[in-house]
């Protein structure tokens, strides 16, 4: 009796334990793109949308359509690295003006955190914007960035302001999902 009493709580906390590792990617999916070399986890209900000039890839959310994440891909020169392309707030700053709110885009946007994470050996500066748009909409973005094979990789998930709070928790750990090779 006392050996089964034993074997059940031993089956009850080796499921318990399992079920904190599946928690924490619960209610997310993996997209891969081996041709590119890239993948990330976006939530379950995100839809791809067709686009032909500008980035590679983007998902939306089904019912919130303005909460997106999105791939850009660019050419550098051979040989460059993240670390040759500046710091994190530098590479925050230029991606702001150029591709956050390029000039003559009415948009407004702030760099209001720049960070690094190194996975497998590479290295991911990761970035927060608070975005402004010409409608006076306020947007809150973040970013990874990375570089691999001569490409500088600009992962994006965007959200509404009123939506931040919520969304924070789970567009971050999105944003940290992302990776290259």
């Amino acid at each position: 009796m006392l050996k089964r009493i034993a074997s059940i709580l031993l089956v009850v906390l080796v499921a318990l334990s399992l079920s904190g590792c599946v928690l924490s990617t619960a209610g997310l999916k993996s997209f891969v793109d081996s041709i590119d070399g890239y993948e990330f986890l976006y939530p379950n209900g995100w839809l791809p949308v067709q686009v032909t000039d500008g980035p590679d890839v983007v998902l939306h959310d089904l019912i919130e359509t303005t909460e997106n994440v999105s791939v850009v891909i660019s050419s550098i020169a051979d040989g460059k690295t993240l670390a040759d392309l500046g710091t994190p707030g530098d590479v925050g700053y230029k991606l702001g003006k150029s591709a956050i709110a390029p000039p003559d885009s009415g948009r407004e946007a702030e760099l209001v955190n720049a960070g690094q994470q190194d996975i497998n050996g590479k290295t991911y500066y990761l970035l927060e914007y608070a975005v402004k748009l010409p409608n006076q909409q306020q947007r809150h973005n973040l970013a990874s960035v990375a570089v691999s094979r001569g490409k500088l990789f600009t992962f994006n998930a965007s959200t509404t302001e009123q939506r931040w709070q919520k969304a924070a928790p789970k567009l971050q750990q999105i944003v940290k999902s992302f990776t290259v090779y």
